[in-house]
Order: C-alpha cells, then sequence, then structure tokens
C-alpha cells in the first residue's frame, strides 16, 4: 500500500496566515502567508487528499500524554465502576458499551467555544478514582486547543474562497463534540466475548484465547477497526494516535507500554477517487490531524473536498490497541445547505476505466467501497438543514437497512 506523507503547516505559520492584523505585512511575510494559504488549499482541495497535519502546538504534547492512556483504562474498567467515573466528569458514550463484540470503546462530551475550564466535582463517596480525577479537564483542555486550530484553519480557507461562511457556521454551532477512542486488540475483544459467555458454554467448548484470534483473522472486516466512511461535519480534528501494547488484556495497567507506530504508520487510511487508490497516512507522533468533512464540501461548493477514510488494523499484531482523541467540528443544526453552485457531477469521484492489469485491484476496492459508502447524492437535497442531512446520512450507514447496519 502507498504511503501519504502530510503536508505538515506549523503552528507559527498558521497564526500568521490566519491572524486579523490590519498592518501591512513584510514581503517575506505576504510571500510566506500566499505559499502557505495555496499549499494549505491544494492539501484540503479536490486535488488533494482532504487532510492535514499541525506541528508545533504550544502545550499539546503534554495534554496529548495525559489524556490517551486513559481511553484504555477506561474502556477495560469494571463496567459499573466506569458508569460511576464518566456520570462524575460528565461523558456520555455513543458506542454501545455493553456489546463485547465492539471493536472500539468512545467516551464522548460536548465541548462549548469557551475558553472557561470548569473544575469538575467529583463524588467523594466513589472510591477508586485514582488516576481519573483529570478525566474531564483533560477532555476540555485539549479539545478547547483543537478547536482553536480548527478556526483558524477555517478562516484560512474562507479567505481563499470568499466569504466568512466556514467560521462563521462554526461559531454559530457554539459546541463541538470530543470522543477519546480505544481500539481493541485482538486479544481484548477475545476476552470481552469469553467474559460475557455462561461459564457452561465456554467451558464446554474449551476455546483458547489464541485460536480464536486466528480464526478471527480470516475475516475481511477483521482487518479494519473501523469502516470506511466519510465525517459530515466542517472539520476533524485528531490527535496523531498513540499505541499500546499490553502483555494481560484483562487488565488495563497490568504490563503496558507504549509502542512507536508499527510500520511507521498512524493506520489512519484515506481513499483517493481521483487516483483510484487508498495511502496509508504518515503523521509525526506528536503533530493534529485535520480532515475535511462533508458540511465543509457543501459549503464551500466543492472547493474543499470531504476525505474518504478508515482506520485499519496492523497486521500480526494481537495484543495492540490504538487510542486518539478526535474533535467533530459542525455548523448548527439549522443550518441550511444549497446546492445550487454544488458541483454535484464531483460527487462520483471513482474512475470506472482501468487502463492497466495492475489496475484491476483497485478497482475492485473501489467497487466494495462503493457497495457500503452511501453517496452523497442520495442523502444531500437542496434546503436540507444539517440536522435533516446527519439523520439521513446516519440513517443511510447504520439504520435497519443501512449499508453498514450489519458491519
Amino acid at each position: 500500500m502507498e504511503v501519504l506523507q502530510l503536508y505538515e503547516l506549523s503552528y507559527s505559520d498558521l497564526l500568521l496566515v490566519s491572524s486579523n492584523d490590519v498592518s501591512p505585512p513584510s514581503p517575506e511575510e505576504f510571500e510566506r502567508v500566499e505559499s502557505t494559504s495555496k499549499a494549505i488549499m491544494e492539501a484540503l482541495g479536490p486535488m488533494g487528499p482532504g487532510l492535514l497535519s499541525i506541528t508545533g502546538v504550544p502545550n499539546a504534547a503534554a495534554l496529548r500524554r495525559n489524556l490517551l492512556p486513559l481511553a484504555r483504562k477506561l474502556a477495560l474498567l469494571e463496567p459499573n465502576h466506569r458508569k460511576l467515573i464518566l456520570k462524575d466528569h460528565k461523558l456520555g458514550s455513543d458506542v454501545p458499551l455493553k456489546n463485547p463484540e465492539r471493536n472500539v470503546s468512545s467516551f464522548a462530551m460536548q465541548i462549548k467555544y469557551s475558553h472557561d475550564i470548569e473544575d469538575t466535582q467529583l463524588n467523594s463517596e466513589h472510591e477508586s478514582l485514582s488516576g481519573f480525577e483529570n478525566l474531564g479537564n483533560g477532555f476540555r483542555e485539549l479539545g478547547i486547543c483543537m478547536m482553536e486550530l480548527g478556526l483558524r484553519l477555517a478562516r484560512i480557507c474562507d479567505i481563499a474562497i470568499g466569504g466568512q461562511e466556514l467560521e462563521q457556521s462554526l461559531l454559530e454551532s457554539g459546541t463541538a463534540k470530543a470522543r477519546l477512542i480505544h481500539y481493541h486488540s485482538f486479544l481484548e475483544k477475545t476476552t470481552l466475548v469469553q467474559e460475557a459467555r455462561p461459564k457452561k458454554a465456554v467451558n464446554s467448548k474449551r476455546i483458547r484465547i489464541g485460536d480464536e484470534v486466528k480464526r478471527s483473522g480470516g475475516d475481511d472486516s477483521s482487518n479494519l477497526w473501523q469502516q470506511w466512511h466519510y465525517d459530515y461535519g466542517i472539520f476533524t480534528v485528531l490527535t496523531a494516535p498513540l499505541f499500546v501494547l499490553a502483555s494481560n488484556a484483562q487488565a488495563p495497567e497490568e504490563r503496558e507500554q507504549e509502542c512507536a507506530y508499527p510500520n511507521g504508520h498512524t493506520y489512519l487510511q484515506v481513499f483517493d477517487p481521483s487516483k483510484n487508490n487508498v495511502f496509508m497516512v504518515k503523521a509525526s507522533p506528536e503533530s493534529f490531524i485535520i480532515q475535511v468533512g462533508e458540511s465543509a464540501d457543501i459549503i464551500s461548493r466543492g472547493k474543499l473536498c470531504a476525505t474518504l477514510h478508515s482506520v485499519a488494523r496492523p497486521p500480526k499484531f494481537e495484543n495492540l490497541s490504538r487510542e486518539t482523541f478526535v474533535l467533530f467540528l459542525q455548523p448548527a443544526w439549522n443550518k441550511t445547505f444549497s446546492t445550487e453552485d454544488y458541483p454535484m457531477n464531483q460527487i462520483s469521484g471513482t474512475s470506472s476505466e482501468v487502463k492497466r492489469d495492475d489496475e484491476l485491484e483497485r478497482s475492485r476496492l473501489t467497487e466494495e467501497i462503493q457497495k457500503i459508502v452511501p453517496p452523497l447524492a442520495m442523502r444531500l437535497k437542496n434546503g436540507m438543514t444539517f440536522a435533516d442531512f446527519s439523520r439521513e446520512t446516519t440513517k443511510q450507514y447504520y439504520g435497519g437497512t443501512g449499508l453498514q447496519s450489519n458491519r
């Protein structure tokens, strides 16, 4: 698989290009602003991958390192204990945590566009909270940091496109959704499934964890932690992932260790329709990744290009988990979309022409992805609100007859 090295935007350049300073820049600064803005629009536009990375963000490394390891600890915590901790820190979940066969555990919070960090009041009756005292504030601090990145990038895109619709749409929404995500290792998932079975059934079958992992490895769907999809907001801001190797899937803190990227990759995959090919994303460990969502694609009338992506499982790592923190920047629910100037012919996005034998496999992959990703033209209607669009999108992906309802 080919590797995509993201365009790296330094935080200092982000500040320079997004500045509202009315004083005229120096010739050197003007040239820097022009070239950086052009590079950003090339990365996020129709001929680019639809995502970039931002490096050198102050305090980001410490915030990331403090929060990301808590994802695995929460995911493997005793359910009743976890429920109390989530309640104390005003967190919820948008995945069924009672399902032992889940690939991911996700913990969510709505974060306001405000720099006020609340002091989380813990219930003194709840014991064993060691290690989670700053969970809620960690969400907010890292989330607010990532909000600033998204707002500044929206301002830069607005200047290039003309108008202020992207940034204004984010500000009008008032909040963003943050998710702390743990991608379960094969061993963890197998352990969860076995623990959920009646004891008699487990004893009678005498299934060994290693055998079950080997069987599950042959399933095509097991090669992905997260299926192919578009995000339907404006921007999605992600921390670079943290990978953890653990020797005991049943003990969240026993002999776990952070490890380098497997094969040097983040295992975030993107599909480039113009090249009819999948690329593995490569980014520096302490960077942020920002990818374009479908709302930005629509609002910009195709000048920004939404990122079709998935998360792959590294092969031959049965005890490897992946941790990340994601912020979804979305327009207000009552934001109305217009398709009058939108290039609807861009929506299909993939080419069916095959010129060489080595493109046959790419063509097959394209067909498989098209089977599970509902086309934008089927989900978007002129005059739709963002609320209507999000409901229709969720329905066509995951509803009773959705394309990924059984995946």
